[in-house]
């Protein structure tokens, strides 16, 4: 494979898109040490909350807690998702209540590339949520605030089958239209195998750069990593990935949802790309993750460490 880049940007989803998914409430100091964690580990863009209706999410109800604690750190960048004006909103006072010691947090509009998941997610149509994103993606940029586009179910859809890859090319190019400075495209039931994603991106990097689209695999049939390789080898440098794995797969339970950030790290370090992530770090960030939800992560390269660690724990031992 050619090598069409030294540098890759993980992009963190754990805190937001994996606590979102959790039965149970992570409480806020937790967040807040799970996020200092990973920002301590070299992440560099980390998706902190959702300002989505706490009635909807309620695992995610202390967003504005959240934002307005955020640890800071030169070149460390957040995000969280607003669905609406209300949202941006609640994040704006966030901010402002942070004051002088606010972090950067960039804004996140989401919808799908299928019509009813569209509809069943938000309740709208994807032509009435692009019409809504007037009320964010302005106001977000007017207030300096770079604004992120996500785009789910673009390889397909729980209710509608494979995913038409033109339409979510239409999709993507309104939202960069609109102002996102990046399209984060989402495997939602984690279906795409190599060449759907090569077809995918031959469309959209006909219309955009690389360094506007990112890629957000899951890994429910094992293939994210697989998908990865065809996003490095087109020249995409971002990749979104989930700590430990956390964030199931609603459609396919039981089964891994978001490809683990220590998976890719894992794989990416060992091509020789640079990441600026300390690997002892970042498997702390998946020992506490674990900790604080419960359970053991789904995480190939984690639990792979860990399990050599307590093998080489017990042999000092005895």
């Amino acid at each position: 494979m050619t090598r069409v880049a030294e540098r890759i940007t993980v992009y963190e989803v754990g805190p937001r898109d994996g606590l979102q998914n959790e039965a149970g409430f992570v409480a806020t100091e937790d967040k807040l040490r799970l996020l200092r964690i990973l920002a301590d580990a070299g992440l560099s863009r980390i998706e902190a909350t959702s300002f989505v209706s706490p009635r909807w999410i309620p695992g995610l109800a202390d967003a504005g807690e959240v934002v307005s604690r955020l640890p800071r750190k030169p070149g460390l960048v957040y995000a969280a998702l607003v669905p609406n004006a209300k949202g941006l909103a609640r994040l704006f006072d966030a901010l402002a209540r942070a004051g002088d010691e606010a972090a950067q947090v960039d804004a996140a509009v989401f919808l799908s590339a299928s019509e009813t998941h569209n509809r069943k997610n938000v309740n709208r149509s994807i032509d009435e949520t692009l019409a809504a994103f007037d009320e964010i993606v302005p106001p977000a940029l007017a207030r300096g605030l770079s604004v992120r586009g996500y785009v789910s179910t673009a390889w397909g859809c729980p209710y509608e089958g494979a995913t038409v890859p033109e339409r979510v090319v239409s999709v993507a190019e309104r939202l960069l239209a609109m102002g996102c400075y990046q399209i984060s495209l989402g495997d939602t039931i984690g279906v795409g195998t190599p060449n759907q994603t090569r077809r995918l991106l031959e469309l959209l990097l006909a219309r955009a750069r690389p360094a506007e689209l990112a890629l957000h695999m899951h890994d429910t049939r094992g293939t994210a990593l697989a998908n990865v390789l065809v996003g490095l080898e087109a020249g995409l440098t971002t990749f979104d990935a989930s700590v430990g794995g956390l964030g199931g797969c609603p459609y396919a339970p039981g089964a891994s949802g978001n490809l683990a950030t220590e998976d890719l790290v894992y794989m990416l370090h060992g091509m020789g790309y640079e990441t600026g992530i300390d690997w002892p770090l970042l498997i702390a960030a998946g020992e506490l993750a674990e900790r604080l939800v419960g359970r053991k992560l789904p995480g190939k390269a984690l639990q792979a460490e860990l399990g050599s660690r307590a093998l080489l724990a017990r042999a000092s031992v005895t």
